[in-house]
């Protein structure tokens, strides 16, 4: 079979030497058919996660085929504005939280406590009410939803969601200090959050925290979806040395908790990379996408599980290549869309994106 894809970021081109950490939603249709909004960190003068980095959006009005122009959507100056988070909600608008620090704030000093807080990772959050052609100013939403003691933090990367409740979650992950005479740079200070607005993103608190130093299971970048029944299904990468490199959790009100903390998924085998998740409705399917092979960023693969993410099985891969960061979308009643990091000798050449018939992955 052969599948439409196409590549809204190459390496290289439009005064960004990498672009990296991608993330799409469909806007609702206002009239005709949505639009395809395709995220990512544009960075000017390396692949390095720290720099000169703005977060970038490019357009498709046609289903992810074509794309319009590069628009520079999250700008910090000459610093850093990235890990993209987006989210369409009821009313049409979009919603995009992001994090940002000083362009020299690396994630292994952060760690180390060797930056300050204004330097340091603090969250914003914006928005545009006209299917991305224009963005509101960000606004600052740190003392709401990072504790002082937390040193990095993320949000996502990947789309956000809102719940049929209406209640916006946006999965995110930080560091604990250090104890002992830790640098903080282990894996075990890192801790799972979410982020949860009941007014539309106007305001914004905590949800659930699972952060303990074990050296088991360590949250870090996480996704999350709605499943039918109501609960919600959040899936991290894991950076410790337990069963696999994923682990998984549910909650049962809207994010505020967890019904146990994270436990392995050794199902989804896989380098240790961000992965995306979503649950697609009529027909009824929770997805993953990530790379399957389990040494190297490589082998671009969609599953499927029929249990509310309890087992998972392959049900679409994309090649055996180079591949890195992911996230999914619904485009239409036959369609999914993934957009990921992918290249011929490496993952960040490009941020390809290609559309799956929704049909495969139910047979």
């Amino acid at each position: 079979m052969t599948y439409e894809t196409s590549v809204p970021f190459r390496a290289g081109r439009e005064g960004y030497a990498s672009f990296r950490i991608p993330a799409v939603v469909t806007t609702a249709p206002t009239p005709g058919p949505s639009t395809v909004l395709a995220f990512c960190e544009g960075r000017v003068g390396s692949q390095e996660d720290f720099g000169d980095i703005d977060i970038v959006l490019k357009r498709s009005v046609d289903g992810g085929r074509t794309w319009g122009p590069l628009q520079v959507v999250g700008k910090n100056g000459a610093d850093l504005a990235g890990n993209p988070a987006p989210v369409v909600l009821a009313d049409g608008r979009v919603l995009l939280v992001q994090v940002r620090n000083a362009a020299a704030a690396t994630e292994d000093a952060i760690r180390r406590g060797k930056v300050s807080a204004a330097a340091g990772r603090r969250v914003w959050v914006q928005h545009s009410d006209d299917d991305g052609r224009t963005w509101s100013a960000p606004r600052e939403i740190t003392a709401s939803v990072k504790k002082p003691a937390w040193r990095w933090y993320a949000t996502g990367p990947g789309h956000a969601l809102q719940l049929t409740t209406g209640r916006v979650v946006v999965p995110a992950n930080h560091s604990l200090p250090p104890s002992g005479s830790d640098t903080g740079i282990e894996g075990r200070y890192n801790g799972g959050h979410c982020l949860l607005s009941d007014d539309a993103g106007a305001t914004w608190r905590i949800g659930y925290i699972d952060d303990n130093t074990n050296g088991y299971i360590n949250v870090n970048e996480t996704t999350a979806a709605e499943l039918p029944d109501g609960r919600l299904y959040f899936n991290t990468r894991n950076d410790s040395p337990a069963p696999g490199s994923r682990a998984d959790a549910h909650s049962r009100d809207g994010g505020r908790g967890l019904v146990r903390p994270f436990r392995p998924q050794a199902c989804l085998t896989g380098p240790v990379v961000e992965g995306s998740v979503l649950q697609v409705r009529d027909p009824d399917l929770l997805l993953f996408s990530g790379p399957a092979d389990p040494g190297f960023r490589a082998l671009m693969t969609v599953r499927r599980s029929t249990d509310g993410g309890t087992t998972w099985r392959p049900v679409h891969t994309v090649d055996g290549l180079p591949a890195a960061y992911s996230d999914l979308a619904r485009l239409d009643e036959e369609t999914l869309g993934l957009l990921y990091e992918t290249g011929d000798f490496g993952a960040y050449e490009t941020i390809t994106f290609r559309r799956i018939p929704l049909a495969e992955l139910v047979n």
